[in-house]
């Protein structure tokens, strides 16, 4: 993917090239003011921000800024702390082009006081010279150590055919989340359902029916790229989200849904008559554009170098390990292999030497695993063609030694068993729960004992609970899920984690909390 020619758009890049090499004074002074958008012109004439703004991968020294155009139109990014922006830092920012579906993202400077920033984005139009509305948001830099660290994490959005639903308000969980004043959200997949159609009307719990939001294309599967896009642009219709987005800088991974369910390579959709494209790898390719366009992490210029999975460092006290545990898996198997092989691989050699080699490294005082998918929780994928269960994540029901996906999470447990504090942070199964994985009760031993939270479904079907592998010792210390499978966001289970770091003790509390944001479980832990 790539932006068009420079010589192709009009002088205004020479100020920008110009503009984005000053500091931050030399900006203030440097660039012209922005003409207001003409009175006389029409509301088509100007680009437009349906979609609002996002942050992403914020630390101590900047963040992302990401929004989405209309039109091929110039990003401009300004910052102040005065929220009426009387003497902004003004950045000019990239070409939002129809080869990024009109998005576009600036890396934005921050300093590490903790003070909040106010940050508003405008496009201008590469023709006209018409600006759009300013889009506002507000941010703060990672702390020191003299400000507690809260985040909130989940995953699993519009999963089901749940999608927005207006006449309870759209999201709520959002606004729930919102409300907490989190630091950052970490995003765990399932960030769109793109093989789950989103109908006009829905059968609910106790003969109710829910009535969705519906747009151009969501009607059907996702296959095409635009169709892929279309699922971010649905989400982002959400006044909740919008508004959450705003001001909650977020770190996304994903998961299976982004492209088609229980996806690895060699997936089989001949039987599937939604799907016209059967080529699964042709769909991962557009559902992996869209998801980069549309995810606010900071971008290389060559897409297909960025990778999802990767280290954000929040301050003294925090790194969140990024996992991607689907981009370089092996096919879902039995994955009852009794040595590594290529039907083994999951997260991959170069990813489990790099999260080994980090973890080692990291002087944080708490490491954040954030897997997408649970260890120790079975989640089953169908039947091979020998009669065989076939598996979707890492456990594999066989209560022994390591077998299958299993070998790389023993190798990871026993490499990164004299690194403190490192606590597992997932979503996938839509319910939640608190896990103690404890080597007294394992088959495989060589591991310190550790714990796993699992968040979710944030406006998706609630199902579970699953049950546990007993290969890593896990037990199940709480969980909360439904009475019945694929409930609706009416019935209320809907669940977000949190997680506070308190500066001075250091103590790590991690609460599951419920759509209204109560807490339904609690657990405080203290810093080796």
């Amino acid at each position: 993917m790539h932006d068009r020619d420079d010589t192709a758009l009009p002088r205004r890049r020479f100020l920008g090239q110009s503009a984005a090499a000053l500091g931050w004074g030399a900006a203030r002074l440097a660039l012209p003011t922005l003409a207001a958008p003409a009175v006389i012109a029409s509301e088509t004439a100007r680009p437009r921000l349906d979609y609002g703004i996002q942050f992403g991968d914020v630390g101590a020294q900047g963040a992302t800024v990401w929004a989405r155009s209309d039109r091929v139109s110039r990003m401009w990014v300004e910052i102040d702390r005065d929220e009426r922006f009387r003497r902004p830092l003004r950045l000019c920012g990239p070409w939002a082009t129809a080869g990024s579906d009109f998005t576009a993202r600036l890396d934005l400077p921050l300093r590490p006081d903790g003070a909040a920033r106010h940050v508003r984005v405008a496009f201008e139009d590469a023709d006209s010279g018409l600006r759009s509305a300013w889009s506002e948001g507000r941010l703060r830099a990672a702390p020191d150590r003299s400000r507690p660290v809260r985040f909130v994490w989940g995953g699993d959005v519009a999963g089901q055919g749940w999608g927005i639903n207006p006449e309870i308000g759209g999201m709520r969980i959002f606004e729930a989340m919102r409300r907490r004043d989190p630091d950052f959200f970490l995003h765990s997949g399932d960030s769109v359902y793109a093989d789950g159609p989103i109908a006009a009307e829905q059968a609910a719990e106790d003969g109710r029916i829910w009535r969705n939001l519906v747009a151009e294309g969501v009607h059907k599967v996702a296959e095409t790229l635009d169709e892929y896009r279309g699922r971010y642009r649905y989400n982002l219709r959400d006044a909740h989200l919008r508004r959450f987005a705003a001001q909650v800088p977020q770190l996304w991974q994903w998961d299976d849904h982004e492209v088609v369910n229980n996806w690895s390579p060699g997936k089989e959709l001949n039987a599937d008559p939604r799907y016209a494209v059967k080529d699964v790898d042709l769909l991962v390719r557009r559902a992996r554009q869209a998801f980069l366009e549309y995810s606010p992490q900071r971008r290389l210029r060559d897409a297909a170098a960025t990778r999802i999975d990767r280290v954000v460092h929040y301050g003294p006290l925090l790194d969140v390990f990024m996992l991607d545990m689907r981009s370089y898996r092996g096919p879902n198997t039995h994955n009852l292999q009794t040595a590594p092989d290529a039907d083994t691989v999951f997260l991959g050699r170069r990813q489990l030497r790099e999260l080994i080699h980090n973890l080692r490294r990291s002087r944080a005082t708490w490491k954040i695993v954030a897997a997408d998918m649970p260890l120790g929780l079975q989640v089953p994928d169908g039947s091979d063609t020998a009669g065989r269960k076939r598996w979707e994540a890492v456990a594999n029901a066989d209560p022994g030694l390591p077998r299958g996906r299993e070998l790389e999470f023993a190798e990871l447990l026993r490499a990164i068993r004299d690194v403190p504090n490192v606590v597992w942070l997932t979503a996938d199964v839509h319910y939640c729960a608190a896990h103690y994985y404890d080597p007294n009760r394992a088959a495989f031993q060589d591991f310190a004992p550790f714990w796993e939270f699992v968040a979710g479904p944030l406006n998706a079907g609630s199902f579970g609970p699953n049950a546990l592998d007993a290969t890593f010792g896990p037990q199940v210390v709480f969980q909360k899920a439904p009475p019945h499978a694929n409930a609706s966001p009416l019935a209320g289970y809907q669940f977000f984690g949190e997680v506070n770091i308190d500066p001075l003790t250091r103590e790590l509390r991690v609460d599951l909390r419920d759509l209204d944001g109560r807490s339904v479980y609690a657990k405080s832990l203290a810093a080796a």
